[in-house]
């Protein structure tokens, strides 16, 4: 037998979490003393070791996880990671008491991040979505969606995009760009009213379609709320996106209720982003759509807000997904570990419900879920590898570097910050 460059056999495995009920034990799939066998990017074979199939032909590049704990790579399926400047002064002002509405009429919040992308270079851009996107990997990530948004007119909203594209081609994990040229209005678009009007025809006549033709992302977003986009505005943006073939998400009843949740179930919105103050008739009609609810709980805590309960949501039937919300204003994170551990302790999501909502949950809320997400043959070779010995202890220990390395497209990347320690590589 000769050993094989696109083959690898992961054993020694304590727990496999497949994220699949049929597969294994329980609501996660469990597989105890388990084997996975990736061939050409994708997985082969899952189950116990001692089931493993023997090849006459080529023996696979093979490493001992040595009783590790094995999730599905994990997915952030709600990030604004391309963007220059942070946003100190304004954490600062909330410290001292303004909320986040006032900081935001006097021009601080998202406008003072849009001044300072619109001023970055292309390089400067790239070169700071770029680290954020390697980062991720520390904490076991292998997809992340990431929103524009921080340009507000076309040139930049579409070069936010390109830059998404860009690291997508030169990163490890897979980048899904979203496009949310409708994030807020713009200093010049706050004017008047006919200024607001010129700005909704602008991302609806001009950004959007070429947003389309140049096929920069696979989705559209807005944020409807006070301050922002009303829940008209957000449905011309949101029409004139699925009549030109994106698909939809929506921020939406983040700081006050606004409809904005009943109108992205409405128009088949694959996910609805936030709903803290989502009514129960919302959350109905979310269920009905099967629209994936991402929860942000970096968000409620960074803003010292009240987090979604997650109780109303499992009653009323809403998948729920979990994601940082990463941003310089108001999540200035990328540990999605760290948010599944604040999904339990701060909404009340089980353990079970959490770690689903970083792996099929959030595969489901990007249209994602039959390539990624579980830990099953024909799925995408992704996995996240953890030194623990109970995948309960992903929740237990809040903030520990536990992640030892990730699986990419069947390809082992070592993760230094995850202490990988005794590892071992057979040929």
């Amino acid at each position: 037998m000769r050993p094989s460059s696109n083959s690898l056999l992961l054993r020694g495995i304590g727990t496999l979490v497949t994220a699949d009920p049929a597969a294994g034990e329980g609501p996660l799939g469990l597989i105890h003393d388990a084997a996975v066998l990736c061939r050409d990017a994708r997985i082969d074979y899952v189950g116990p070791e001692s089931g493993l199939p023997v090849s006459s032909v080529e023996e696979p590049l093979t490493l001992d996880l040595d009783g590790c704990v094995v999730l599905p790579g994990l997915i952030d399926c709600h990030t604004h990671l391309v963007y220059a400047g942070t946003r100190l002064g304004d954490f600062e002002a909330r410290l001292c008491g303004e909320s986040y509405a006032e900081i935001a009429a006097r021009g601080g919040g998202i406008l003072s991040t849009v001044a300072a992308t619109r001023e970055a270079s292309d390089a400067t851009l790239r070169d700071l979505a770029s680290l954020r996107v390697e980062q991720t990997l520390v904490h076991g990530v292998t997809t992340i969606e990431v929103k524009s948004g921080y340009g507000l007119d076309t040139e930049n909203e579409l070069r936010l995009l390109e830059t998404v594209l860009y690291c997508d081609r030169n990163g490890l994990p897979d980048l899904v760009p979203t496009f949310l040229g409708a994030h807020t209005l713009p200093a010049e678009a706050r004017e008047s009213e006919a200024a607001r009007d010129r700005y909704v025809s602008l991302v609806v006549d001009e950004m959007l379609p070429q947003v389309a033709r140049r096929r920069l992302a696979r989705f559209c977003d807005v944020f409807i709320e006070e301050g922002a986009f009303r829940l008209d505005e957000g449905r011309k943006v949101l029409e004139r996106a699925k009549g030109l073939g994106l698909g939809l998400k929506v921020h939406a009843d983040q700081l006050t209720h606004t409809g904005g949740a009943s109108l992205a179930a409405e128009l088949g919105a694959v996910s609805v982003e936030h709903i803290e103050h989502a009514s129960d008739a919302d959350l109905a009609a979310l269920a009905a759509a099967g629209t994936v609810a991402v929860l942000l709980p970096g968000a409620s805590f960074f803003l010292r807000d009240e987090p979604v309960d997650a109780g109303r949501l499992r009653k009323a039937g809403v998948s729920m997904a979990l994601a940082t919300d990463q941003n310089p204003g108001s999540s200035p994170t990328d540990n999605l570990l760290l948010m599944a551990q604040m999904g339990v302790l701060a909404s009340g999501m089980t353990i079970e419900e959490a770690l689903l909502g970083i792996t099929t949950h959030a595969a489901r809320s990007l249209g994602m879920e039959r390539d990624r997400g579980r830990v099953a043959p024909g799925m995408r070779a992704d996995l996240a590898l953890f030194r623990c010995e109970d995948p309960r202890e992903l929740l237990y220990r809040f903030g520990a570097p536990l992640c030892s390395g990730v699986i990419k497209d069947g390809r082992y990347q070592r993760v230094e910050a995850g202490r990988m320690g005794g590892l071992r590589q057979h040929q």
